[in-house]
């Protein structure tokens, strides 16, 4: 099998030498700034052929290229520049940009590693997460009412960022021929023939499943001082000691305030249950913080695992954005844990992400981000809100046509909290608001209960998106379910059988290269 899948490879490379896939995306007419695409296409093709191997000559690799030349310089000049001028909140942007072009040159570098064309629908993933740092950088500023000091930026930026969205576009023609040739089998060609997702190792299933994983740690955490350590981040940090190999911290039932960042891959968090084990703070954005940094958790080390964990943000409703976890960690699984807070709890920052049995509190926008997000078999309890405030249970942030992202639930339940149960004629709560321009997000054969309104999804301001967005619906039952008063966008849709199939598991995450080797129990298609 190695072997004809390495025939097909050979083959296939042959072809773009000689200029078939360059056929189909032979023209930079074709990207959404075609003189951008032009200009740095010439540059790039007239170096020296001795820092060229033949595949790059193909416009891909000369677009993906030239665009990670451009990232690493913005990168360069962005955490070179002088701030000493800039107030607190205007640094504190500025240091999540330095963090957010940073990780945009990892990810262009991966895509650019991405030689095997049946690596090209990966690659797509890493292109989207480097727009979506694009767009956090400068939402920060925004945030913090600092916008002006965008003007101190270097000003190819604005280049760049097109360069990254051309990059996107001709990607995906590239993903879309090589699939073509390589037997149509397109977002589901990782799937096993049994049907049975293999995302992540047999050890890692095992972890996931196993009653006595816990004692398969290798480090403790205990706030009572019976473990190794008495604070999550003191484990995380030592995990820096380990060979690459999966490191998995077990915190014992407790609650932990603390606000921890995990950048190293391959961590696992199992904790005694949810509401056992719980890891809060209350950073917010009132109190001037980006959004981006008030995550109690932030993930951005890909391969992350949690189980049996509760994520908290206990700002409340009148602080506004108050993050509970956000994650950029690429093809991490999220299994039996609880995410509670109000506005904006859950960020699906970037990437691809699975959460299954989870339970996710809030208000406003409270799934919210740009990630390829899929959550199965999930509780969505909506709680009571400020007084005039409606609920929305999403905010997708997808701003480019041609990302692979969006927001998928399925199998799950919306219903109202406790807190909002006896008063919830008294608030609106929608399906979710469409925070960027090409939003998306689906609900699938989801029980949606009474509080949910007629119209089901909510305007974020006038018409903005309405026809650009995408939101649909298949087969959701309960109260709330109908779709006969629903609103009447473009974008709207009842879909079909074969459009939700695009949402599943299997398709849109492409779960079967890596889910169930994590041994979480999921559904693949419908």
């Amino acid at each position: 099998m190695d072997k004809l899948v390495s025939g097909f490879v050979t083959i296939f490379l042959v072809l773009v030498i000689e200029g078939v896939i360059s056929d189909t995306i032979s023209s930079c007419g074709q990207t959404p700034y075609p003189e951008i695409c032009e200009s740095y296409f010439m540059s790039y093709s007239n170096k020296p052929l001795a820092t060229l191997d033949e595949t790059q000559f193909s416009l891909r690799d000369a677009a993906l290229g030239s665009t990670l030349d451009q990232a690493q310089r913005a990168y360069g000049l962005i955490s070179a520049m002088d701030v000493s001028s800039f107030d607190e909140k205007a640094k504190m942007a500025w240091a999540d940009c330095v963090e957010l072009y940073s990780d945009t040159v990892t990810q262009l570098n991966r895509a650019m590693g991405s030689k095997n064309p049946l690596s090209w629908s990966d690659a797509q993933t890493w292109l989207s997460a480097a727009i979506t740092n694009q767009q956090t950088c400068q939402n920060g500023f925004v945030e913090l009412g600092k916008s002006s000091y965008l003007s101190s930026f270097p000003f190819m930026l604005s280049n760049f960022s097109k360069m990254v969205s051309n990059s996107l576009a001709i990607n995906k023609e590239a993903d879309s021929s090589a699939a073509s040739l390589l037997g149509k089998q397109g977002g589901n060609r990782r799937l096993l023939s049994d049907g049975f997702p293999t995302w992540v190792s047999a050890a890692d299933r095992k972890l996931l499943q196993s009653p006595s994983a816990a004692s398969q740690a290798d480090v403790v955490v205990a706030a009572d001082g019976s473990g190794n350590y008495k604070t999550i981040s003191e484990a995380v940090a030592a995990s820096s000691k380990r060979s690459g190999k999966r490191f998995v911290i077990y915190v014992k039932k407790g609650v932990y305030k603390e606000n921890v960042e995990i950048k190293a891959s391959n961590i696992m968090l199992i904790g005694d249950g949810i509401d056992a084990t719980i890891v809060t703070d209350s950073k917010n954005a009132q109190d001037g913080s980006t959004t981006f940094r008030t995550a109690t958790v932030g993930v951005t080390g890909d391969g992350f695992m949690a189980r049996d964990m509760t994520f908290e943000n206990t700002a409340g409703p009148q602080k506004h954005q108050a993050v509970a976890l956000r994650s950029g960690s690429d093809l991490s699984v999220f299994y039996s844990c609880s995410f509670k807070g109000y506005q904006d709890t859950l960020y699906v920052y970037s990437q691809r992400q699975f959460y299954r049995d989870c339970d996710i509190y809030g208000t406003v926008d409270f799934i919210f981000g740009d990630a390829v997000a899929v959550l199965q078999n999930c509780n969505i309890y909506v709680r009571k809100p400020m007084s005039g405030q409606k609920n929305t249970v999403t905010a997708q942030g997808r701003t480019d046509p041609n990302e692979n992202t969006g927001i998928s639930i399925h199998n799950s339940r919306v219903t109202a909290a406790s807190d909002l149960r006896a008063v919830q004629g008294s608030f609106k709560t929608y399906l979710g608001r469409p925070w960027q321009k090409y939003s998306r997000t689906v609900f699938m054969k989801t029980s949606l209960d009474s509080l949910v309104d007629r119209a089901g999804w909510l305007e974020w301001s006038g018409k903005f998106a309405l026809s650009s967005l995408y939101y649909g619906e298949y087969m959701n039952t309960g109260p709330g379910a109908s779709t006969s008063g629903r609103v009447n966008w473009e974008g709207f849709h009842v879909m079909s059988a074969d459009d939700a199939g695009k949402f599943t598991v299997g398709s849109f995450l492409g779960g079967g290269s890596w889910i169930a080797a994590a041994g979480v129990p999921f559904t693949p298609g419908l």
